[in-house]
């Protein structure tokens, strides 16, 4: 049995799925896949299905209905995976941002004695290839905000290219993890480390995507910015055992 999946949602992404799933499984180690596709009306999912007969028992899809967020579709894949036993559990985007030959060194970082390995873009100065400067000034200061706000020492916070042990999707109450835009990454990082597990940053080169369509918005913004400080209230009348 296979110790490693990387969950990808999806909405619209019939430009990037099959590139990225084919290259996923070059890569030299038995990872799986699990597509979380949110009722794509592109065909999306169909691709990924007729992917299935190729890769048989190692790509997975789970459909749901509408755009239901990015937090949601993770949780949703979170829970399959703890389900089906896998150890090292990955999030990763389909539009290539995130190059797939880093799994290796997030899964690496956790064998090293992480428990959660972010894919971070600011560990070693501003590593973003293809954004404007405007995006690149939003990401990198959101992070400082969110620094500033919570205390955590994650030069990365909104990362959305992550590995995890299973012990720490086991310990987090993922059904009390609220955020389902971009907030949804700083809430995972924020509450593992609550919990006293060790999140340790490896560092990337970020590349816009080339094909398909950005799914930031100004609300996805807008729930960050505000959600933050929630979070940090919320937090001051919880308890986080110890993972």
């Amino acid at each position: 049995m296979p110790d490693s999946i990387i969950i990808i949602p999806t909405y619209n992404e019939k430009e990037n799925i099959e590139r990225m799933i084919r290259k996923v499984f070059t890569l030299p180690h038995d990872f799986h896949v699990l597509i979380i596709d949110d009722g794509s009306p592109d065909g999306t999912a169909n691709i990924v299905k007729q992917l299935q007969q190729e890769y048989d028992g190692k790509l997975f899809i789970e459909e749901r209905t509408g755009k239901q967020g990015l937090g949601t579709a993770y949780i949703h894949g979170f829970k399959w995976a703890i389900a089906h036993h896998y150890d090292f559990i990955f999030e990763m985007d389909a539009d290539f941002s995130h190059n797939p030959d880093d799994l290796l060194r997030l899964r690496q970082a956790c064998i090293d004695g992480a428990d959660a390995a972010i894919g971070s873009r600011y560990i070693k100065g501003v590593n973003v290839v293809n954004w404007p400067m405007s995006r690149v000034l939003m990401s990198f200061f959101a992070s400082v905000y969110v620094r500033f706000i919570t205390g955590i020492n994650v030069q990365d916070a909104t990362a959305g290219f992550m590995c995890y042990k299973r012990k720490v999707l086991q310990t987090l109450d993922l059904d009390k993890i609220k955020f389902v835009g971009y907030a949804f990454q700083i809430e995972m990082k924020y509450t593992s480390i609550k919990h006293g597990f060790k999140v340790t940053e490896v560092p990337i080169i970020f590349t816009d995507r080339t094909a398909g369509t950005s799914k930031m918005s100004s609300g996805i913004f807008k729930e960050a910015f505000f959600g933050v400080i929630q979070m940090k209230i919320n937090s001051i009348f919880r308890k986080y055992p110890e993972g």
